[in-house]
């Protein structure tokens, strides 16, 4: 029973951080970090992300450009970039090292000492690239709210709102950190039970023993 837990905490940890690691790549891709509709022509969206900034209109369709300069661009997005690169730099790594540590993998089965450390490891960076994920778009936010109320700009500008990528941003940040949480508290619990053929061997083993001793008893 005690194994069949355990099992299941990991594959619960290693599908959630799946699913961060997925949603943080998208999120690195998606143009829609912020919208800005105009009140003049609300029929036109802009929509703007890591990469380019795209405008929809209802009869021409999406148009998007890529920023032109990497240097050009605002303090939050440059940084933005590099910690998303990093988020799934990570997330992949923690992916490759938790994956080798499950129980329910026959891999190195002999030796569970070395699977609870592939386990810590992949948390741990499962939590890092969860922080790295959660930081650019909380740095995004933030600056799109202090310039949605910053009163020194006139009222007929208009003003850029969070986009459906932060929110994906979020929800894999902490994904990804539940799923690290997971493997590491299942890793630094109990040591792991023997995988169900090596116990079937050593109960084998103990019963032959117990029958000769019965049959042989000590004088």
């Amino acid at each position: 029973m005690a194994l069949i837990l355990r099992t299941m905490a990991q594959l619960a940890g290693i599908l959630l951080s799946l699913l961060g690691w997925v949603l943080s790549c998208l999120t690195n891709y998606l143009p829609h970090w912020k919208n800005l509709t105009l009140d003049l022509n609300e029929m036109e969206n802009w929509t703007m992300g890591l990469w380019q900034t795209c405008v929809i209109q209802e009869e021409v369709g999406r148009q998007c450009k890529d920023f032109d300069s990497f240097l050009a661009l605002p303090a939050e997005l440059r940084i933005s970039r590099i910690l998303m690169f990093l988020s799934n730099g990570l997330g992949f790594l923690g992916l490759l090292a938790s994956g080798f540590g499950l129980d329910c993998l026959r891999i190195g089965e002999r030796r569970q000492e070395l699977k609870k450390r592939l386990l810590i490891v992949g948390g741990t960076l499962f939590w890092t690239a969860g922080i790295a994920a959660l930081v650019p778009v909380s740095w995004v936010a933030h600056v799109t709210v202090q310039e949605f109320w910053d009163e020194t700009m006139p009222e007929v500008v208009p003003r850029w709102e969070f986009g459906e990528a932060l929110f994906t941003g979020w929800f894999a940040g902490f994904s990804l950190l539940l799923g690290g949480c997971l493997l590491n508290c299942v890793a630094c619990s109990t040591h792991a039970p023997l995988a169900s053929g090596h116990y079937a061997a050593e109960m084998q083993y103990l019963h032959r023993h117990l029958e000769m001793t019965n049959t042989y008893p000590e004088i």
